[in-house]
């Protein structure tokens, strides 16, 4: 039922408060109708007994109080999904803005979701082929995870997120595959970037994405990864798709829960961030996975950038605690030209396990990524200790770990941002920087597969009678 009130009375930038209302609901949409016949559209932030607060969508400026009329809809915020958002660039709240016409709706959804239930969770497994060698081998995605990648300010997780938007696919491509793109509280730069990538590679084909300005209202950036996501799980649950979430950036989304717990004279929690800020920021993440008796699955790669590169701000702080594991993104290796610079050693897959091996990606897959880990680790030792101490001072095979660091950056990590390798190139990569290492260093990988991939060992010739063998 809609309820009209002539009772505004107060404007503090986007909130306005409107008084002597009756049973007004938190989340509910309202139009505010100005005496020119105009319409801008808002949404409760605070319902309280006789008083409301609505939260703009809209630029402020022309709005007398007095002479406004608001309308509560008695609606909460719905997203119009359809297979046609595929190919699509849309607003913050779902509006097509690449002038190609409305986006015919196929359902309304509550932009908040369902909870799924616990039990009919299904759990995430299954290779997903970025063409990125430092995730494929070292940091497996798999179908139904959520991976963030951790930034810093000037670092290229923007190139990063439209490469792995660009190739992600399933591991023999046939199954139905989409990519839900949201950025929100970007520059026009960023979003021309994105815009101009996705259409020049014809990405834009298998995506939807969706755009949120900095200049754009607050509180649409707080409802795009909703939005991003509702239309995500139609995609998957409705229309038996695999679907690749990116949200970047996910700092921006926090920042402005912070402007609008703020603006609500809410008591602040960490850095001023509100108190339930882990509750939101799970109520996102979680939106991720699959379930039981259902083809398709969502799979979500939140991107963030740590201020000043801070890995115990409360926003990779608290994505970290609800994630499955992190990607990090290294300003020394940047500095060195890798591209993208992922740093191995501190990032982690928590469920790689799941979707790597024989009969999903390849049985040499598990023990080759374990023997590039511990060679890059002591390799980054070497190289600290020769700094240190001179490279007089390193033992010969201590040289031979120095020197497998570097290639492992130059030729594994190091592809630029539009080289695909497959699993397949990614691994054989990972077996000619191993052979950079004698085999009795090989310990973690069975004897059985290094002669596979390296060819078993030639016997010594015998030595002539007489001679020292």
């Amino acid at each position: 039922m809609i309820k009209e009130y002539r009772s505004a009375r107060g404007l503090d930038g986007p909130l306005m408060i409107v008084e002597e209302v009756d049973d007004v609901t938190y989340g509910e949409l309202a139009d505010i109708e100005l005496p020119d016949g105009t319409v801008r559209r808002g949404q409760v932030l605070e319902a309280a007994a006789g008083r409301a607060l609505v939260q703009l969508f809209e630029a402020p400026q022309g709005i007398a109080t007095s002479l406004a009329t608001v309308r509560f809809t008695g609606q909460r915020m719905m997203a119009r999904v359809s297979r046609d958002m595929l190919g699509r660039i849309l607003n913050g709240i779902g509006e097509p803005i690449d002038d190609a016409g409305a986006v015919i709706p196929e359902q309304l959804r509550d932009i908040n979701g369902s909870p799924i239930n616990p039990y009919a969770r299904d759990f995430p497994e299954e290779f997903i082929q970025t063409g990125i060698s430092a995730i494929d081998g070292n940091l497996t995605l798999v179908r139904g995870q959520k991976l963030p990648i951790f930034s810093g300010s000037g670092l290229p997780h923007s190139e990063l997120a439209a490469q792995i938007a660009r190739q992600a696919r399933t591991l023999h491509g046939e199954e139905p595959f989409a990519v839900v793109f949201a950025a929100m509280g970007i520059t026009f730069e960023e979003a021309n970037f994105f815009m101009e990538d996705f259409r020049r590679t014809g990405a834009i084909e298998r995506a939807a994405l969706f755009i949120n300005l900095a200049d754009d209202p607050v509180i649409e950036r707080i409802s795009i990864p909703r939005v991003a996501l509702t239309t995500a799980e139609y995609l998957a649950f409705d229309c038996d798709m695999h679907v690749l979430v990116i949200l970047t950036d996910m700092t921006n989304y926090c920042d402005a829960l912070r402007e609008i717990s703020s603006a609500r004279k809410e008591v602040p929690g960490r850095r001023a961030y509100p108190g339930y800020m882990y509750t939101d920021l799970s109520l996102i993440y979680e939106r991720a996975g699959r379930i039981k008796g259902k083809r398709g699955s969502i799979t979500q790669i939140p991107i963030l950038s740590m201020p000043e590169d801070d890995k115990t701000h409360p926003i990779p702080d608290l994505t970290g605690y609800i994630t499955e594991g992190q990607v990090l993104l290294s300003r020394s290796l940047h500095r060195k030209g890798i591209e993208p610079p992922i740093d191995v050693l501190p990032s982690l897959s928590r469920l790689m396990q799941k979707g790597i091996g024989e009969g999903s990606t390849r049985e040499d897959h598990s023990g080759v990524a374990n023997q590039l880990f511990a060679a890059y680790a002591r390799g980054g030792d070497a190289r600290e200790l020769a700094v240190v101490l001179g490279e007089a001072a390193l033992t010969p095979i201590d040289r031979q770990y120095a020197t497998f660091a570097e290639q492992f950056e130059q030729r594994f990590v190091n592809q630029g941002f539009h080289e695909n390798r497959s699993i397949e190139d990614t691994l054989t990569i990972g077996w000619q920087l191993l052979e950079l290492l004698p085999r009795s260093e090989l310990t973690r990988i069975d004897t059985e597969l290094i002669d596979k991939y390296l060819g078993p060992v030639e016997a010594e010739a015998a030595a002539p009678v007489g001679e020292p063998a």
